[in-house]
């Protein structure tokens, strides 16, 4: 018999705040599990002082500026950890603090493209951007998970640690198909608009919008629902009801759904839909 999970909450901890908008939705996190969060300007040398001895008794420092910055102040974690060997420092930068990028420039679009969302994200010939700065919110994420582990790891050894994020790495770690595919398959992952790398899912038109609908779950349920409407054309041939035989032959299949989809409004079919177990979902 499994204990009950419990809640984590940080209510005794205090988080030194020096982040922008790359590093805000770890702080914003950490707050929300109940840290004190202590914000930051060392643009004054008062500050640096008030810095150095608010380390004395802080948890963890988060900061987000170039690499070596901090260290050319006399505020890196070696100096640091001088101050509180129990700090754990965390630095959430686009390229890391050491290899050949360090020093270069970046933003959201092109930690996106160089992570290598942009390359599967999209149609055929149009590399899509995803939505906000996910590229931020996905480093911060990875962030979170560090800064709990090492609290848990100093609550066993007593001690500190730096954790160096990159943010261009995060977003290649969280591929969940692409590398697998490519090391073990040999096949590189290439941009399909909407429908899911394979094919399990897909968007396609309503009367007034766009619904995200699942394309196998079900098979039978799904073409047994189109042909009491005399849309299942020749969709309810044994053929179809062989998985692979659908994926072969994707693109007829999509034509007939979509014919079918189009002639329906999104609350429609959501709400059908879910009543007959389908994961289905309406698309603004």
């Amino acid at each position: 018999m499994y204990d009950k999970p419990r809640d984590v909450t940080l209510t005794d901890y205090s988080v030194l705040d020096l982040t922008d908008e790359k590093g805000s939705l770890c702080v914003k996190l950490l707050a929300g599990m109940g840290a004190e969060i202590i914000r930051l300007n060392l643009e004054k040398r008062s500050e640096q002082s008030r810095l150095r001895s608010l380390v004395k008794k802080a948890d963890v420092l988060i900061e987000t500026f170039q690499p070596g910055y901090l260290a050319s102040l006399g505020l890196g974690y070696k100096d640091l950890a001088k101050i509180n060997p129990r700090l754990i420092m965390v630095s959430i930068t686009h390229f890391g603090q050491s290899g050949p990028y360090r020093d270069l420039k970046s933003s959201d679009l092109i930690n996106q493209a160089l992570g290598g969302w942009l390359s599967v994200t999209g149609e055929v010939a149009k590399p899509l951007k995803l939505c906000e700065e996910q590229s931020y919110n996905t480093a911060s994420l990875f962030a979170v998970n560090g800064i709990l582990l090492a609290l848990q790891q100093r609550h066993d050894t007593g001690e500190g640690q730096y954790i160096d994020i990159s943010i261009m790495e995060c977003v290649t770690a969280t591929f969940d198909h692409v590398l697998p595919r490519y090391f073990y398959d040999g096949v590189v992952a290439e941009r399909q608009g909407s429908r899911h790398w394979n094919n399990a899912f897909d968007i396609l038109p309503c009367r007034d919008g766009y619904i995200l609908i699942s394309l196998h779950q079900h098979w039978d349920t799904l073409v047994e629902w189109l042909a009491s409407e005399g849309m299942a054309e020749d969709l309810t041939d044994a053929r179809w009801r062989d998985r692979e035989e659908r994926n072969r032959n994707i693109e007829h299949i999509l034509k007939v759904l979509g014919k079918w989809t189009s002639s329906h409004r999104v609350d429609e079919l959501v709400e059908k839909g879910q009543l007959m177990r389908f994961p289905w979902a309406g698309v603004k």
